[in-house]
Protein backbone atom coordinates (compact mmCIF):
# COMPACT_ATOMS: atom_id res chain seq x y z
CA UNK A 1 0.00 0.00 0.00
CA UNK A 2 0.54 3.52 -0.15
CA UNK A 3 1.79 4.98 2.94
CA UNK A 4 3.56 8.60 3.47
CA UNK A 5 5.09 10.88 5.96
CA UNK A 6 3.16 14.88 6.66
CA UNK A 7 6.32 16.71 7.15
CA UNK A 8 6.59 20.75 7.56
CA UNK A 9 9.11 23.04 6.89
CA UNK A 10 9.00 24.10 10.71
CA UNK A 11 7.14 23.98 13.51
CA UNK A 12 3.76 25.01 13.78
CA UNK A 13 2.88 24.74 10.07
CA UNK A 14 -0.38 22.66 9.83
CA UNK A 15 0.83 19.21 10.00
CA UNK A 16 -1.21 17.67 12.23
CA UNK A 17 -4.28 19.42 11.14
CA UNK A 18 -3.10 18.54 7.49
CA UNK A 19 -2.71 14.93 8.64
CA UNK A 20 -6.18 15.08 10.22
CA UNK A 21 -7.76 15.94 6.97
CA UNK A 22 -5.78 13.90 4.71
CA UNK A 23 -7.00 10.97 6.93
CA UNK A 24 -10.40 12.13 6.94
CA UNK A 25 -10.83 12.59 3.25
CA UNK A 26 -8.84 9.12 2.29
CA UNK A 27 -11.57 7.81 5.01
CA UNK A 28 -13.97 9.03 3.19
CA UNK A 29 -12.95 6.93 -0.15
CA UNK A 30 -13.03 3.52 2.04
CA UNK A 31 -9.64 2.95 2.62
CA UNK A 32 -8.75 2.14 6.33
CA UNK A 33 -6.41 4.48 7.13
CA UNK A 34 -4.22 5.23 10.71
CA UNK A 35 -2.20 8.57 11.37
CA UNK A 36 0.64 7.84 13.11
CA UNK A 37 2.76 10.52 15.42
CA UNK A 38 6.57 8.59 16.11
CA UNK A 39 7.34 11.51 18.72
CA UNK A 40 5.09 14.36 20.09
CA UNK A 41 5.72 16.53 22.92
CA UNK A 42 4.08 18.72 24.87
CA UNK A 43 1.32 17.67 27.20
CA UNK A 44 -1.88 19.56 27.91
CA UNK A 45 -4.21 19.63 31.17
CA UNK A 46 -7.89 20.09 30.35
CA UNK A 47 -10.26 19.70 32.53
CA UNK A 48 -8.14 17.95 35.11
CA UNK A 49 -7.12 15.41 32.31
CA UNK A 50 -3.87 15.35 30.86
CA UNK A 51 -3.99 14.71 26.40
CA UNK A 52 -1.61 15.33 23.81
CA UNK A 53 -2.93 17.82 20.57
CA UNK A 54 -1.96 15.76 17.79
CA UNK A 55 -2.97 12.32 18.90
CA UNK A 56 -6.03 14.23 20.11
CA UNK A 57 -7.33 15.13 17.18
CA UNK A 58 -7.06 12.16 15.44
CA UNK A 59 -9.09 10.34 17.50
CA UNK A 60 -11.31 13.30 17.57
CA UNK A 61 -11.84 13.75 14.14
CA UNK A 62 -11.32 10.30 12.57
CA UNK A 63 -14.28 9.07 10.30
CA UNK A 64 -13.00 5.21 11.19
CA UNK A 65 -12.45 3.92 15.48
CA UNK A 66 -8.72 4.40 16.34
CA UNK A 67 -6.86 1.95 18.65
CA UNK A 68 -4.73 4.78 20.41
CA UNK A 69 -1.55 2.32 21.17
CA UNK A 70 -1.20 2.63 17.73
CA UNK A 71 -1.39 6.34 17.51
CA UNK A 72 2.28 7.50 18.54
CA UNK A 73 5.72 5.99 19.38
CA UNK A 74 7.34 8.51 22.14
CA UNK A 75 5.08 11.28 24.38
CA UNK A 76 7.43 14.02 26.10
CA UNK A 77 5.73 16.22 28.49
CA UNK A 78 7.74 19.16 27.38
CA UNK A 79 7.07 21.16 24.43
CA UNK A 80 10.36 20.89 22.84
CA UNK A 81 12.56 19.32 20.92
CA UNK A 82 12.15 15.41 20.83
CA UNK A 83 15.80 15.16 21.87
CA UNK A 84 15.20 17.16 24.72
CA UNK A 85 12.20 16.46 26.10
CA UNK A 86 13.02 13.20 26.26
CA UNK A 87 16.01 13.87 27.65
CA UNK A 88 14.13 15.87 30.68
CA UNK A 89 12.86 12.40 31.22
CA UNK A 90 15.35 10.57 31.26
CA UNK A 91 14.75 8.69 28.00
CA UNK A 92 16.60 8.18 24.76
CA UNK A 93 14.44 7.48 21.37
CA UNK A 94 15.09 4.20 19.65
CA UNK A 95 14.45 4.84 16.23
CA UNK A 96 14.63 1.08 14.87
CA UNK A 97 11.92 0.81 18.09
CA UNK A 98 9.96 3.58 15.65
CA UNK A 99 10.26 1.72 12.16
CA UNK A 100 9.20 -1.44 13.57
CA UNK A 101 5.90 0.49 14.40
CA UNK A 102 5.54 1.62 11.48
CA UNK A 103 6.05 -1.93 9.45
CA UNK A 104 3.00 -3.37 11.85
CA UNK A 105 1.03 -0.56 11.36
CA UNK A 106 1.61 -1.06 7.48
CA UNK A 107 0.52 -4.70 7.62
CA UNK A 108 -2.92 -3.92 9.06
CA UNK A 109 -4.01 -0.79 7.35
CA UNK A 110 -4.33 0.54 3.65
CA UNK A 111 -2.68 3.68 4.54
CA UNK A 112 -0.68 4.70 7.55
CA UNK A 113 -0.10 8.55 7.21
CA UNK A 114 3.44 9.08 9.88
CA UNK A 115 3.40 12.37 11.11
CA UNK A 116 6.57 14.51 12.00
CA UNK A 117 8.40 16.90 14.37
CA UNK A 118 9.62 20.18 13.41
CA UNK A 119 11.33 20.55 10.83
CA UNK A 120 13.38 17.94 8.70
CA UNK A 121 16.88 18.16 10.71
CA UNK A 122 14.90 17.87 14.39
CA UNK A 123 17.22 15.57 16.23
CA UNK A 124 15.65 12.58 17.89
CA UNK A 125 18.65 11.83 20.25
CA UNK A 126 20.95 13.66 22.04
CA UNK A 127 24.01 13.41 20.26
CA UNK A 128 22.54 14.90 17.22
CA UNK A 129 23.66 12.12 15.14
CA UNK A 130 20.20 10.65 14.39
CA UNK A 131 17.43 13.58 12.49
CA UNK A 132 14.08 12.90 12.06
CA UNK A 133 15.42 13.52 8.31
CA UNK A 134 17.48 10.22 8.39
CA UNK A 135 14.02 7.97 10.29
CA UNK A 136 12.05 8.99 6.57
CA UNK A 137 15.22 7.95 4.81
CA UNK A 138 15.09 5.01 6.55
CA UNK A 139 11.48 4.47 6.80
CA UNK A 140 11.59 4.00 2.42
CA UNK A 141 8.41 6.50 2.58
CA UNK A 142 7.63 9.08 0.41
CA UNK A 143 6.19 12.70 1.89
CA UNK A 144 3.64 15.35 1.33
CA UNK A 145 5.18 18.91 2.35
CA UNK A 146 3.78 21.31 4.44
CA UNK A 147 4.58 24.89 4.32
CA UNK A 148 3.13 28.27 4.93
CA UNK A 149 2.18 31.05 2.55
CA UNK A 150 3.69 33.64 4.18
CA UNK A 151 7.19 35.81 3.98
CA UNK A 152 9.74 33.63 4.11
CA UNK A 153 8.18 30.47 2.68
CA UNK A 154 9.69 30.53 -0.50
CA UNK A 155 13.40 30.21 1.29
CA UNK A 156 12.17 27.47 4.31
CA UNK A 157 9.91 25.05 1.73
CA UNK A 158 13.01 25.45 -1.03
CA UNK A 159 15.28 24.56 1.35
CA UNK A 160 13.23 21.61 2.69
CA UNK A 161 12.80 20.28 -0.95
CA UNK A 162 16.45 20.05 -1.37
CA UNK A 163 17.53 18.65 1.43
CA UNK A 164 14.80 15.83 0.79
CA UNK A 165 16.50 15.29 -3.00
CA UNK A 166 19.75 15.04 -1.43
CA UNK A 167 18.67 11.66 0.27
CA UNK A 168 16.86 10.53 -2.40
CA UNK A 169 13.13 11.12 -0.87
CA UNK A 170 10.03 10.92 -3.22
CA UNK A 171 7.83 14.12 -2.51
CA UNK A 172 4.04 13.38 -3.39
CA UNK A 173 3.34 16.93 -3.28
CA UNK A 174 3.26 20.16 -1.43
CA UNK A 175 0.27 21.57 1.58
CA UNK A 176 0.24 25.56 1.38
CA UNK A 177 -1.50 25.83 4.53
CA UNK A 178 -3.17 29.32 5.98
CA UNK A 179 -3.31 31.08 2.31
CA UNK A 180 -4.98 34.53 3.21
CA UNK A 181 -5.31 35.37 -0.24
CA UNK A 182 -2.92 37.93 -0.44
CA UNK A 183 -0.90 39.10 -3.89
CA UNK A 184 2.33 38.11 -2.07
CA UNK A 185 0.93 34.88 -1.24
CA UNK A 186 0.20 34.02 -4.54
CA UNK A 187 3.17 35.29 -5.68
CA UNK A 188 5.29 32.52 -3.04
CA UNK A 189 3.25 29.69 -4.31
CA UNK A 190 4.17 30.32 -8.37
CA UNK A 191 7.42 31.00 -7.05
CA UNK A 192 7.99 27.55 -5.23
CA UNK A 193 6.07 25.85 -8.06
CA UNK A 194 8.13 27.68 -10.62
CA UNK A 195 10.73 25.55 -8.75
CA UNK A 196 9.40 22.39 -8.19
CA UNK A 197 6.40 20.85 -10.87
CA UNK A 198 4.59 19.16 -7.88
CA UNK A 199 0.58 18.17 -7.21
CA UNK A 200 -0.28 20.93 -4.14
CA UNK A 201 -3.23 22.03 -2.42
CA UNK A 202 -3.89 24.77 -1.03
CA UNK A 203 -5.71 25.77 2.18
CA UNK A 204 -6.87 29.03 3.61
CA UNK A 205 -6.84 30.72 6.74
CA UNK A 206 -9.71 29.32 9.09
CA UNK A 207 -10.27 29.92 12.68
CA UNK A 208 -9.79 26.39 14.02
CA UNK A 209 -9.39 23.03 12.71
CA UNK A 210 -13.10 22.47 13.31
CA UNK A 211 -13.51 24.23 10.19
CA UNK A 212 -10.47 23.13 8.57
CA UNK A 213 -11.56 19.28 8.54
CA UNK A 214 -14.59 20.29 6.91
CA UNK A 215 -12.55 21.57 3.90
CA UNK A 216 -12.43 19.59 1.33
CA UNK A 217 -8.93 19.29 -1.02
CA UNK A 218 -10.50 15.89 -2.63
CA UNK A 219 -10.24 18.45 -5.98
CA UNK A 220 -6.69 18.98 -5.59
CA UNK A 221 -3.99 17.75 -8.09
CA UNK A 222 -2.38 16.23 -4.36
CA UNK A 223 -5.43 14.28 -3.45
CA UNK A 224 -5.65 12.93 -6.72
CA UNK A 225 -2.08 11.84 -6.48
CA UNK A 226 -2.22 10.31 -3.22
CA UNK A 227 -6.01 8.80 -4.10
CA UNK A 228 -4.98 7.31 -7.91
CA UNK A 229 -1.93 5.96 -6.17
CA UNK A 230 -3.98 3.79 -3.46
CA UNK A 231 -6.61 2.87 -6.29
CA UNK A 232 -3.34 1.51 -8.70
CA UNK A 233 -2.16 -0.58 -5.46
CA UNK A 234 -5.52 -1.54 -4.47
Amino acid sequence: MQHFWVVGTDTDVGKTCVTTLLMRQLQEKGLRVAPYKPVQTGEVIEEGRSCYYDTAMYEKYSLQPLVQENLNGYSFKEAASPHFAAQLEGQQIDGLRLLKQMKALQQLYDVVICEGAGGLFVPLDSSGQETLLDLIVQSNLPVVVVTRTTLGTINHTLLTLEALKVREVDVLGLVFNGDAGSEMEQNNIQTILQHHTLPYATIPQLQDIAQLVEYSITHTSLFERLYQLESSIN
